[in-house]
């Protein structure tokens, strides 16, 4: 059985991306540039959304189980620049075949990576094989929407349907699971610009557990774990948390009423 592998990112703009595309000065400041490209965007999208190419990725929070070993960690919080965190996660992916989860890493986290990765050269052979290499990738793959080699939760649970998305920080609240702490993804461009580090891979790494938690239950209602083996994986992971000595790992544990 190959290892389920959650995971989620945090992105800001790419500032640099943006001076070369607009023609925009280093005299500048990089928050001048980035509100010119959020009301740029208002202007023709009307939201602050930019595009996914113009995305950096700051930190890929995993979470990462195997048989009985739950282990969650961050690429990007030792100081790895995009390119090496956008390789390493792609090589633990050449590695270990893993099963991808995600929470829209359909509609946001998997093109950003697309996009960043062509931008740095990154090597992903066994992510975008769908069959050249191993005929069973023909019939189950990481690329096409309705395979399971990637899971994107959200899309699976909506069936499909934008209008039936659910956010996982309501979904998971209701389930009895903490939801977000510290912040939300429009609060991460503001943090980073005050240096806030930590804080943005720690709210990344509860997203990605929250994620994992709303996993196991639709593993038990698509059978696949019985109620017992479901509280048994449960147990695991509020075991391998209380065992971490980080304030955010308390204060999910605390908020956790399932």
């Amino acid at each position: 059985m190959n290892p389920v592998l959650v995971f989620d990112i945090e992105t800001v703009p790419d500032i640099a991306g943006i001076r070369k595309l607009q023609g925009i000065d280093d005299g500048v400041s990089d928050r001048d540039v980035a509100e010119m490209a959020f009301q740029l965007r208002r202007q023709t999208h009307g939201n602050d959304f930019l595009p996914h190419y113009l995305q950096r990725v700051l930190v890929i929070s995993c979470v990462l189980q195997d048989r009985d070993h739950f282990k969650v960690w961050s690429l990007g919080a030792a100081g790895e620049n995009e390119a090496e965190i956008i390789q390493r996660f792609f090589d633990g992916i050449e590695k270990y075949t893993p099963q991808l989860v995600s929470w829209n890493g359909g509609g946001f986290d998997l093109p950003v990576l697309h996009y960043r990765g062509l931008m740095h050269g990154v090597k992903a052979a066994r992510y975008w094989d769908m069959g050249e290499d191993d005929r069973e990738f023909k019939w189950n793959n990481y690329i096409s929407r309705y395979h399971q080699r990637h899971l994107d939760l959200m899309d699976l649970l909506a069936l499909y349907t934008g209008r039936a998305n659910a956010p996982l920080d309501a979904l998971a609240q209701l389930m009895g699971f903490p939801g977000k702490l510290g912040m939300d993804g429009s609060a991460v461009w503001g943090a980073y610009q005050d240096g806030r580090l930590e804080d943005i891979w720690r709210y990344c790494e509860t997203d990605v557990v929250n994620t994992y938690l709303v996993y196991l239950r639709f593993q038990q209602m698509r059978g696949v774990l019985t109620p017992a083996q479901h509280g048994q994986q449960l147990a695991a992971v509020r075991a391998a948390l209380g065992k971490l000595e980080q304030p955010h790992w308390q204060e999910f544990l605390s908020r956790w009423t399932a």
